[in-house]
């Protein structure tokens, strides 16, 4: 006879035993379910992280089904920007997995002081701080523009003078001032003589003489001079300044002598004013891919202009110490 037996409730001494087993049948799974829980889950060993990328660390933790808690700190070489230099537990250690391993990853080095930058190109300068200060929202050096400018006989660009001196120890956010040389004072130049010069040969005579230019195209009125200069003022032999521009216009040809789908036109764009000439190139990138340069000049800024035959669809590019500032499609 069974705990089921409709008779049980009149056999004490047989419902005492059913109420027993099933009480220690309950305790039993209680039981099995208590140590499971208190095991948790699988355990798994730390792995050796330190001094490893964190791409390579994240990965080799995700392999242990570990997981980071991720603390950053500047170091001592700028060589350990990204690498890891402290962890939690120590590698080796057995832990539970899915466990938070605490990861140190350097933000590279941190300058205690003020560096000597009297006689670097204020762009590298820049670039160098801007790089150094990359992933920091408060940066510990910055840089107070506009520079103060001044004609020296040191190259544009050079840095004269700073202000904190070289040195001073930096505990807080610190605005470097520069005086920047413009190079040397510009002197009055004679306008060189440019009608009848193809435009690559008046483009090498405004780079030797440095004076400032600016395009402009019209019909010719023969064959002969299209794609040359036709007109100039100051005339050839007339004293520049170093503010004047030299105003040169360009024939362009008759439709019929252009190719299918090819195009003259004059490229037009203003440029942010530059205290001293900076290095601009204009390029072509041509329908099939192929990419070149139609001029590289020094440019302090301003008005930029240049006449190109190109076939539809090129794509104009003018940069300004390899920077692009403006494109445009051939149309």
């Amino acid at each position: 006879m069974d705990c089921n037996d409709a008779n049980i409730f009149n056999r004490p001494r047989l419902f005492a035993l059913c109420c027993l087993g099933l009480i220690a049948f309950v305790a039993a799974v209680a039981a099995v379910s208590f140590f499971a829980a208190l095991r948790g889950a699988e355990q798994t060993m730390v792995p050796e992280v330190r001094g490893k990328d964190i791409v390579e660390a994240l990965l080799e933790l995700q392999q242990k089904e570990l997981y980071p808690r991720i603390d950053l700190r500047y170091s001592g070489s700028a060589a350990d920007k990204g690498r890891i230099l402290e962890q939690s537990p120590r590698a080796g250690s057995i832990v539970k997995a899915g466990r938070r391993i605490r990861l140190v990853v350097s933000q590279g080095m941190v300058l205690s002081a003020v560096g000597d930058y009297v006689g670097r190109n204020v762009d590298d300068v820049r670039m160098e701080l801007q790089t150094l200060f990359a992933s920091n929202p408060q940066p510990l050096l910055t840089l107070k523009e506009p520079f103060l400018y001044q004609y020296s006989g040191k190259p544009a660009g050079v840095i004269l003078e700073q202000n904190p001196a070289p040195g001073v120890n930096i505990f807080s956010p610190v605005e470097l001032e520069f005086v920047v040389s413009r190079g040397e004072e510009e002197k009055a130049v004679e306008m060189p003589a440019l009608v009848g010069l193809s435009v690559a040969d008046t483009m090498d005579e405004i780079s030797k003489s440095g004076i400032r230019f600016n395009f402009s195209i019209r019909l010719g009125q023969s064959r002969s001079s299209a794609e040359t200069v036709i007109a100039q003022t100051p005339a050839a032999g007339v004293r520049m300044e170093g503010d004047d521009v030299a105003e040169i216009t360009v024939a362009s040809p008759v439709r019929s002598d252009l190719g299918e789908n090819e195009v003259f036109s004059l490229f037009k764009y203003r440029l942010p004013d530059n205290p001293y000439p900076l290095p601009a190139k204009l390029e072509a990138i041509l329908p099939g891919g192929e990419r070149k340069t139609l001029v590289s000049v020094d440019h302090p800024g301003g008005d930029f202009s240049f006449p190109y035959r190109l076939p539809e669809g090129s794509v104009l590019v003018l940069s300004v110490l390899n920077r692009e500032m403006y494109r445009e499609t051939v149309r």
